[in-house]
């Protein structure tokens, strides 16, 4: 009887184990009764998680760059309005706080510090630390740009729509009614989806939902369980092969010319030199007409002199 009894308790243990898991992050530990679950980050401190939820994006940043130390395996229509920006920084180690909102000011461990908006997105051109984030910028707009693949069948726009949404809210936890508008181009296979809060909104994190899909899309899901995104329209599953992201803040980024790239620099110092060059041309012919000018004036009046004397 003894012995049954501490069968049980093990096949207890066992089934209790085999439900402590997080589905909502495949890197987390969990162990416990209650269940707990952690991710690793920084220098091997565990950051706890509510896996009830999507993961806030700052968290599982720190989680990639710890297993990028670790050599941990990871899972790696165009601007909505001119102040619309993208991630063009990369995944860095950003600085968190308790919740799992960023820092306003990040600066990677080096001297070499900048502002991020609630997406932990640079906004702002890099300084030193002296560097000042008054606030975190919250992000209400975010764009998504997603490809999909050849289709055996054509994709119907008034079932696509209502496919994504409710793709979304399935999968990423976020109400589909912050999907305010969504747009095809059949020859293009390009769907563009604006996900928006009202502004003042600090409830609802939507770079929780575009990290979560970014993820999905270019490598592989951050889901326990690795199927992707790919929202079903009249039976048909759509498979994706490129997302952009777009982010729209509540506060325009304060970039100068220093977020100009090479190319964009290398244009602008063409045409200055082509405007400088015309100028000076101008000035050359100008100054030739007047010497010409002023050589005839002198030639006629010798002629006038001989023809008096």
């Amino acid at each position: 009887m003894k012995s049954l009894v501490v069968l049980l308790v093990v096949a207890f243990a066992v089934g209790a184990s085999a439900q402590c898991k997080c589905e909502s992050m495949k890197w987390a530990t969990c162990d416990g009764t209650p269940c707990e679950c952690f991710l690793l980050v920084g220098n091997g401190e565990k950051q706890p998680l509510n896996c009830s939820a999507l993961i806030p994006k700052c968290f599982l940043m720190k989680a990639e760059m710890y297993r990028a130390r670790k050599g941990l395996s990871r899972a790696i229509g165009g601007k909505p309005v001119e102040t619309a920006f993208m991630d063009n920084d990369g995944i860095y180690d950003p600085e968190c706080e308790s919740n799992g909102l960023f820092k306003a000011k990040q600066c990677n461990g080096t001297e070499e510090c900048w502002c991020v908006n609630s997406a932990g997105v640079r906004r702002t051109d890099k300084g030193d630390k002296n560097l000042k984030c008054e606030e975190l910028v919250e992000t209400h707009w975010v764009r998504l740009e997603l490809k999909h693949k050849e289709t055996t069948a054509d994709v119907d726009p008034a079932q696509l729509k209502s496919a994504i949404a409710d793709a979304i809210q399935q999968r990423y936890q976020l109400d589909k009614k912050f999907v305010s508008d969504i747009q095809y181009d059949k020859n293009a296979r390009l769907i563009v989806v604006d996900v928006k809060k009202d502004i003042g909104d600090r409830k609802e994190d939507l770079s929780r939902m575009a990290y979560y899909m970014e993820k999905d899309v270019k490598v592989l899901p951050l889901f326990k369980e690795e199927v992707k995104f790919e929202p079903s329209v009249a039976g048909q599953k759509l498979q994706f092969e490129n997302i952009l992201v777009y982010y729209v803040d509540e506060k325009a980024p304060t970039f100068t010319m220093q977020r100009l790239t090479g190319g964009v620099i290398a244009v602008i110092v063409v045409v200055i030199l082509a405007v400088v060059a015309g100028l000076v041309v101008l000035y050359l012919a100008r100054r030739r007409e007047r010497a010409k000018y002023e050589k005839t004036q002198v030639r006629e009046l010798d002629e006038i002199q001989q023809s008096l004397s």
